[in-house]
């Protein structure tokens, strides 16, 4: 029951950031990141033909892991996504420097991400001299999803968009990921579709009763 109160008072949290009105000044993202494995033909595959589609060899080729950072603000559309060579401290430290840089007259910038072992304030200090570390932060407001609630997180949303646009095909490379990464990305800004929260607080509360506490006005 206690784990059933932290996820729920957790996602209400996340669900009044996404239902807050926009505030420039104060702008809510949603930051993720994503392993993709490397794989290559283990034998060429057979290109498209007039009424045959492209055909590859259930057999592969692992060629390594990378791994996909990204941020989106979901009110307005806009999204940065990058590859990375692995999953550490100081690239999640850099990840929110280029955040705090892509914004630079906020006051604050709210962040909505999953609670990853890296994905803490002292992966900064980690990285940046101390100064630098607490001038980022000072910046930043983070809002973890709740146990079993990484699906709260829109980012989740530009993932799934990547898979279909991009993430369907064998990458061996991690210079081709990227490009392809990059491609995606540009597309999807030039469009600026935002992203609108379908399941609020008030939802939240309605479907899942049963998981708040009860509010006893005796």
């Amino acid at each position: 029951m206690i784990e059933r109160i932290v996820l729920t008072v957790g996602s209400t949290l996340v669900l009044d950031l996404y239902d807050a009105p926009y505030d420039a000044q104060r702008p809510v993202t949603c930051f993720d990141e994503t392993p993709r494995q490397l794989i290559d033909d283990a034998r060429p595959a057979q290109p498209m033909q007039p009424g045959q589609p492209a055909r590859e060899d259930t057999e592969y080729v692992r060629c390594g892991v990378a791994d996909i950072m990204l941020f989106c603000e979901p009110a307005t559309g806009r999204r940065e996504a990058w590859v990375t060579e692995r999953r550490t401290k100081a690239d999640f430290a850099r990840a929110m420097e280029l955040l705090v840089e892509t914004y630079p007259h906020a006051e604050v910038i709210r962040v909505v991400m999953d609670n990853l072992n890296t994905h803490k304030p002292g992966s900064l200090y980690d990285t940046f001299p101390p100064e630098k570390a607490n001038s980022l932060l000072k910046k930043l407001e983070f809002h973890y999803t709740p146990k079993h609630g990484s699906w709260l997180n829109m980012a989740e949303i530009e993932f799934a968009a990547l898979s279909r646009q991009c993430l369907d095909r064998r990458t061996s490379a991690i210079t081709t990921l990227a490009r392809l990464v990059n491609a995606c990305q540009d597309a999807r800004n030039q469009c600026g579709t935002p992203i609108r929260c379908q399941f609020m607080s008030r939802h939240a509360r309605a479907t899942m009763a049963r998981c708040y506490p009860s509010q006893s006005t005796g």
